[in-house]
């Protein structure tokens, strides 16, 4: 004669269920947190670039056709400034260190506002100075109206001397922020280089930038 009476689960049976429960609640909390996490959202665009080309510190002709299928970040200072460039220098110099790893290349281009005094042999002394790397770090220079016409008409940037006092370091004035662009000239951001929390932002979209493809 034969009995049904039914086995109750092994140890081993019971391991085999707990860690089944244990793995559907670990993709679970994957899942939510997936959920949870906020997405990148895409960079504004503020419009292309026009075309230029001016001298590099290094004495050849750079321009936008250079930076084509790299994005990158401008600033605009003159090297006898002594006041907000030396900080708004250091500022791009910490950009090139923190910006070092990423997979892909960053550019960073420094645009003088005093060309007239700006030379290439003086700006390479100045990159010098704050340990600029020229494979990624150019500093350019030329004609005077022409730059202005960029950062100005292109950039949307402020830029200009007292013209009764051209000789005088104080008649010079320009922006202050950095701008994002692009691989393909256009502009993705400003940022105001005296206030860290933009600078912290202007660090994330370059990563994001160059890991976008953008």
């Amino acid at each position: 004669m034969s009995t049904d009476a039914s086995t109750p689960p092994g140890p081993r049976s019971a391991n085999r269920f707990l860690w089944v429960a244990l793995a559907s609640a670990a993709c679970c909390v994957v899942l939510a947190v997936g959920l949870l996490r906020p997405r990148e959202q895409p960079l504004e665009r503020f419009g292309r670039l026009p075309a230029f080309s001016f001298t590099r510190q290094d004495g050849q002709p750079f321009g936008l056709q250079q930076l084509q299928g790299r994005p990158w970040v401008a600033n605009f200072i003159f090297t006898r400034c002594p006041t907000i460039c030396p900080v708004f220098t250091q500022k791009m110099a910490r950009l090139q260190k923190q910006t070092a790893g990423l997979d892909g290349p960053l550019a960073l281009v420094s645009f003088s506002v005093d060309p007239q005094y700006d030379t290439p042999e003086r700006l390479t002394a100045y990159a010098g100075k704050y340990g600029a790397d020229p494979a990624r770090w150019s500093f350019l220079t030329g004609d005077y109206t022409q730059l202005k016409d960029i950062i100005v008409g292109g950039f949307k940037m402020a830029m200009g001397r007292d013209e009764e006092n051209a000789q005088e370091i104080a008649s010079i004035f320009h922006g202050s922020h950095f701008v994002l662009v692009d691989r393909t000239g256009e502009i993705r951001g400003y940022y105001n280089s005296e206030h860290d929390d933009a600078v912290e932002r202007l660090l994330r979209d370059a990563e994001q930038l160059v890991r976008s493809g953008e």
